[in-house]
């Protein structure tokens, strides 16, 4: 069975761990999903069976952020009837084991299953400078009809959606909570704001006025999040751009950039469905731990992706350096986008047909972020998103 693999390879690392070992000062590339769904929620997988797919698919850290709840306590979940998730079950059954699957079923012939708790699994996966698992929450709130989702990474203690008589106060209600519990205990927990326009709830202007928020979703691969807006509704990349501009003039930090799954689905696939492996982070860190990774996400020394990976990405001298890994047959336009300090829109600097270009930034110029796209086809796009595409954080110029 599965799990009983899992344990002795376990074992095995703990064992080969415990002799003495330098510490490398070299940073490593961590690959991410910070927004994921499981039964705990509304999701329709096991969460074994979701960290399974992550860490075999090069992942090395999965938030799970179900709504409104932690993995921990019990919980017991009914089988939908339909043959899809009868068979997903007997997966998981035959993955797993009658000694690690918790079953019963009713008099009405409903199969029901226990849920296994996040300190219950995550030994089966967890490996260190391998795979992490970092407990989080969508704290899902609303104001009158409006989706307000705030993810909180690293959380530790369950928060309750705390309301509010305005989406700016709803929202900056539960950041505040997450700052609150942040510094109450004294680890690193991040709040990041969710697909500001589902449902198109949260506005330019409601962003502009949050406070201690420095992250938030760009790319979501839901498909009913509409990050590319409409003909009334600003994309979430200008929206960017212009809360950047925002920021700078009121001496706030810069908002950095998310990709990420928001995974539902796990049986059935298509533009429809919301599926696992559409949108990540590659975060440049010291180690895999939550507080490496969480101080190199508040650097900005992190990148969000659809698919395109790099080689290099770095800033020195005032010159941000691109590059990319390439695939034979594949092209990349590279994008420096950015503001200037006498205008208040935002322009594309200079665009290069290349696997890698340089930008320099002068002092007149607010901020510079890079977007990478490929020629190549996204294998599971949603929306009107159909290359694959990565984005750098926005740096500033650096008075010499």
């Amino acid at each position: 069975m599965r799990y009983l693999k899992f344990t002795i390879l376990a074992l095995l690392i703990t064992l080969m761990g415990c002799g003495e070992k330098k510490s490398s000062t070299t940073k490593q590339w961590y690959k991410g999903n910070l927004h994921t769904h499981s039964y705990w929620s509304d999701g329709d997988e096991f969460p074994e069976m979701i960290m399974d797919w992550y860490k075999s698919n090069g992942y090395h850290l999965v938030a799970l952020s179900d709504h409104n709840i932690l993995a921990e306590g019990e919980k017991w979940i009914p089988i939908r009837q339909d043959s899809v998730y009868q068979q997903a079950f007997r997966e998981y059954l035959d993955s797993y084991g009658l000694d690690w699957v918790d079953h019963k079923t009713d008099s009405l012939n409903q199969l029901h299953v226990k849920l296994k708790t996040l300190e219950e699994y995550r030994g089966l996966y967890e490996e260190k400078e391998n795979f992490l698992i970092i407990q989080s929450e969508e704290i899902s709130d609303h104001f009158g009809n409006k989706p307000l989702h705030i993810n909180a990474t690293n959380i530790q203690k369950k928060i309750d959606p705390m309301g509010g008589n305005s989406v700016v106060e709803v929202l900056q209600n539960n950041i505040d909570e997450v700052i609150r519990q942040r510094d109450e205990l004294n680890i690193p927990m991040i709040p990041h704001i969710n697909h500001p326009n589902f449902g198109h709830a949260i506005t330019l202007e409601d962003m502009i006025a949050l406070r201690n928020e420095k992250f938030f979703e760009v790319y979501n691969g839901h498909p009913a999040v509409n990050n590319s807006g409409d003909s009334v509704h600003m994309s979430t990349e200008r929206m960017w751009d212009l809360i950047n501009i925002a920021y700078i003039k009121n001496g706030q930090p810069l908002m950095y950039g998310l990709a990420t799954d928001d995974s539902h689905h796990y049986h059935v696939k298509g533009s429809q469905w919301s599926n696992a492996g559409r949108g990540w982070i590659l975060v440049q860190a010291d180690s895999l731990n939550p507080a490496s990774l969480i101080g190199a996400m508040e650097a900005g020394r992190f990148y969000a992706s659809t698919g395109v990976v790099l080689n290099d990405l770095k800033l020195e001298n005032n010159r941000l350096f691109v590059e990319t890994k390439r695939e034979a047959g594949i092209t990349y336009t590279i994008s420096f986008i950015g503001c200037r300090a006498e205008s208040r829109d935002p322009e594309i600097f200079a665009s290069v047909e290349d696997y890698k270009a340089d930008f320099e930034i002068s002092n007149d110029i607010l901020f510079v972020r890079c977007k990478i796209t490929s020629s190549k086809l996204h294998k599971n796009p949603i929306e009107n998103l159909l290359y694959e595409t990565a984005w750098t954080q926005p740096v500033r110029p650096i008075a010499e």
